[in-house]
């Protein structure tokens, strides 16, 4: 079966750091892109971050460029999401996300498994 669990949510003030990973099993890792998303109370499921297989490709949502950083250890099955000058308005739970299709997809639809979420709030 495969599985994707994150960890590395919490609480932490605006302009903090965190680091998100999401270790994958029963699946061969480094064929799937992975993704991260993030829903907010009373939002929609919005994307974040996405890196291709071989981890030389990523993509940003516009929200998030220049503060977060996605990677990869394909050996260790694990992807990273560190988060860096934290906002309030980033509170959300996060979730990772594998896709075995062409590419980085920006839309969650085109994922194949997912994990069930880690909660990220950021205070003022």
């Amino acid at each position: 079966q495969v599985q994707l669990v994150e960890s590395g949510g919490g609480l932490v003030q605006a302009g903090g750091s965190l680091r998100l990973s999401c270790a994958a099993s029963g699946l061969t890792f480094s064929s799937y892109a992975m993704g991260w998303f993030r829903q907010a109370a009373g939002k929609e499921r919005e994307f974040v971050a996405a890196i291709s297989w071989s981890g030389s490709d990523t993509y940003y949502a516009d929200s998030v460029k220049g503060r977060f950083s996605i990677s990869r250890d394909n050996a260790k099955n694990t992807v990273y999401l560190q988060m860096n000058s934290l906002k309030p308005e980033d509170t959300a739970v996060y979730y990772c996300a594998a896709d075995q299709g062409p590419g980085i997809a920006t839309i969650g639809r085109f994922y194949d498994y997912w994990g069930q979420g880690t909660q990220v709030t950021v205070s003022s």
